[in-house]
C-alpha cells in the first residue's frame, strides 16, 4: 500500500493575492554560543512573501535553519548565512529576511578594591536583516549605574558650610575640633541625592564588522560613566563607590553626551541611539536624555 503524500497547504494560492511584509515566528527557544558562554535566548525568523499568489511560507525551513546558531559563535558572519538560509528556503516566494535574538549576558566584574568578584547579566538584542543582498545589524544592551545630581550636591555643600559657621562661630579654630566635626552627624548635615540608573544602546554596526562588540561596548560606557552598580563589595568597596559618585557628579544629559562620545570612538559602530533614564529620588518621576549619531541617515 502505497504511503499518502501529505498536504501542502502552504503551497496553494492564495485568496486574497497580495504580498506582506514579514511573515513568520516569534519566541523560538534556543541555545547560542557567546564569549565562550552558551546563553540561553529567545529568536523571532521571519521572510517578507513577496510572492501575493503565494498563501503562505514554509516556518520549519526558518525553524531549522537556526540549527546553525547552536553550534557556531555568534559573528556577523553566521547571522548572514542563517539569513541566507531563509532566503534559499524560499526561492521565488521571498526577497527579504530578518532575524532578532535576544536574551541575557553574563559578564564577571571584580570589586573596586577588594578581591571580591561576581556576575552581572546585561540584556543583549541582536537584529540582522538581508535584503537585495544588503546585510544590516543591529545591537541592543542596557547597563545600570548610579548618578549622583551635582544640583542637590551644591545645596548639601552649602547647608554643610552654613552649619560649619554657625558651630564655630566666634571660636578659634583647632584641628582636632575640626576634624571631631566631620566625622560626626553635624559634618555631613545634608546629603545629595542619588539613584539607580539605565543607559539603553542600540547601535548599528559595519557590514564588514567580524565580531559582534557587546563586550567592548559594555566596557567603555561603563568607563564613561564610571559608576556602574556593583556585585559582591566590602565596606571599602562601598567606601570607593561613595568616593566615586562624589567626584562624579552628572545630570541625565551629561551622561548621554558622554556615551555619546563614546561610541563615536567606537570601531566598527557607524550610527548609535542612546536612552538614559535616571530614575531619581527626590521626584515620582524620571529625568531622562537621548542622544544620536548618523541616526537618520540610514
Amino acid at each position: 500500500m502505497n504511503a499518502l503524500t501529505l498536504p501542502d497547504i502552504a503551497a496553494q494560492a492564495s485568496l486574497q493575492a497580495f504580498p506582506l511584509e514579514w511573515v513568520g515566528m516569534c519566541g523560538i527557544a534556543l541555545p547560542v554560543l557567546f564569549d565562550g558562554q552558551r546563553l540561553s535566548a529567545k529568536a523571532d525568523a521571519g521572510v517578507s512573501l513577496d510572492d501575493g499568489n503565494a498563501r503562505g511560507i514554509h516556518m520549519s525551513r526558518l525553524y531549522l535553519a537556526l540549527e546553525l546558531l547552536e553550534r557556531e559563535t555568534l559573528s556577523p558572519d553566521l547571522l548572514r548565512r542563517v539569513l541566507r538560509s531563509f532566503l534559499d528556503s524560499h526561492t521565488g516566494m521571498s526577497a527579504s529576511a530578518y532575524l532578532k535574538i535576544h536574551g541575557e549576558l553574563l559578564l564577571k566584574r571584580p570589586a573596586l578594591i577588594s578581591p571580591l568578584e561576581g556576575w552581572k547579566s546585561y540584556p543583549i538584542s541582536i537584529e540582522a536583516r538581508l535584503k537585495n543582498d544588503m546585510f544590516h545589524v543591529e545591537l541592543k544592551t542596557e547597563l545600570l549605574y548610579s548618578s549622583t545630581c551635582p544640583c542637590s550636591a551644591a545645596l548639601s555643600r552649602q547647608l554643610i558650610q552654613q552649619q560649619f559657621v554657625q558651630d564655630f562661630a566666634n571660636r578659634s579654630l583647632q584641628h582636632a575640633d575640626v576634624l571631631q566635626w566631620l566625622g560626626s552627624t553635624k559634618g555631613i548635615i545634608a546629603t545629595p541625592h542619588s539613584q539607580r540608573s539605565s543607559a539603553q544602546l542600540h547601535l548599528r554596526l559595519d557590514e564588514h564588522l567580524e565580531d559582534l562588540p557587546f563586550i567592548a561596548v559594555i566596557n567603555d560606557a561603563e568607563a564613561a560613566l564610571g559608576t556602574a552598580v556593583q556585585t559582591a563589595v566590602k565596606r571599602a568597596d562601598e567606601q570607593a563607590f561613595a568616593l566615586a559618585n562624589g567626584q562624579n557628579l552628572m545630570f541625565c544629559e551629561d551622561a548621554a553626551r558622554r556615551l555619546n562620545l563614546t561610541l563615536k570612538r567606537s570601531p566598527g559602530i557607524k550610527a548609535c541611539h542612546v536612552r538614559v533614564i535616571h530614575a531619581e529620588s527626590l521626584h515620582a518621576h524620571d529625568a531622562v536624555a537621548e542622544s544620536l549619531f548618523n541616526w537618520g541617515t540610514f
